[in-house]
């Protein structure tokens, strides 16, 4: 800004004319610092072209700003008024264009989310978020256990079942609940539900999961009673072991969130419903990490909170 560009025309914008903005930011200055000398050395300008700045306005609004006593200035009443409206435009309009430089720099996030519930749960919800945020993109990476953070990944989902990294912010999700499912049409086959309480089949067949290879074990403790002594087949992955219960093979020990969109739609059934089984989701982030992703992060944690 220079003095040259005080005498500018106020524009004209819906609902009123503007005053010039260079004189709107000498006040703002002057008001601020309750010194012209001083919003002259704050601007760069000279103590004459601040006041004349300022005796523009005064001009333009028809009011007097400032009280000028002893070499010292006061705002009017009017002038309070004006600089408050005056510092909370000025305000948004640099949260407006930070907002707008952060959006022209910011690349792509990096989520690293356990493969099953990215495939079973966040991918089929992501869309969702996509509306709700579009300012934010989000690249998703299939991985389980540790993570560091920080490089090729900026956030991940986890479950709380091993120790985080020095520096590791953890945002809490939602707590994991399991629960035996099969296929829907296929729930006599396995259960008897003759009785008020259902009881699996001694010949129903168990499928399991040798990325949670005690999942079965964990479950019946926490509900009282013994494990089934029935057949059984493992399968390497979580999510192998949920779609072989969907094919009918048996019945595999199930997480809700994992489990919750076929069981709406009536191809999955949880006679025995789900119960918590002392674990819980986080999103993980670096504790130092910049604007954006911390934005990105915040968004995320918010959106989930709602949608479960």
């Amino acid at each position: 800004m220079n003095a040259d560009s005080i005498g500018e025309t106020g524009s004209r914008i819906e609902g009123g004319r503007l005053p010039p903005l260079a004189a709107l930011r000498c006040f703002e200055a002057a008001a601020r610092l309750e010194s012209f000398s001083r919003a002259a050395d704050a601007l760069n300008l000279t103590h004459g072209a601040v006041s004349r700045a300022v005796r523009l306005l005064e001009d333009d609004l028809g009011v007097a700003l400032f009280e000028r006593r002893s070499r010292r200035v006061f705002l009017t009443d009017d002038g309070r008024r004006l600089a408050k409206a005056v510092r909370e435009g000025l305000g948004l309009i640099a949260a407006s264009a930070d907002g707008l430089r952060d959006r022209g720099r910011a690349g792509p996030v990096t989520l690293s989310c356990e493969p099953t519930l990215l495939m079973r749960w966040l991918i089929p919800r992501l869309p969702a978020f996509h509306r709700a945020h579009p300012g934010i993109d989000v690249h998703l990476v299939a991985a389980g256990g540790p993570v560091a953070l920080g490089g090729a990944i900026n956030l991940a989902i986890r479950r709380s079942d091993f120790p985080l990294a020095p520096g590791t912010r953890a945002d809490d999700l939602f707590e994991e609940r399991m629960g035996p499912i099969c296929r829907a049409d296929m729930i006599d086959r396995f259960f008897d539900r003759s009785a008020k309480v259902p009881t699996l089949r001694a010949d129903a067949r168990l499928l399991h999961s040798q990325s949670r290879p005690n999942a079965w074990a964990t479950w019946c403790a926490d509900a009282g009673t013994a494990p089934p002594a029935g057949p059984s087949q493992a399968f390497e992955h979580f999510y192998l072991s949920l779609q072989a219960a969907m094919a009918g093979l048996g019945v595999a020990m199930g997480s809700w969130h994992m489990a919750r969109d076929d069981i709406a739609s009536g191809v999955l059934a949880a006679p025995f419903g789900f119960t918590a089984d002392g674990s819980r989701y986080l999103l993980l982030s670096p504790e130092a990490t910049s604007p954006q992703i911390a934005r990105s992060r915040d968004a995320l944690v918010s959106w989930m909170a709602r949608i479960n």
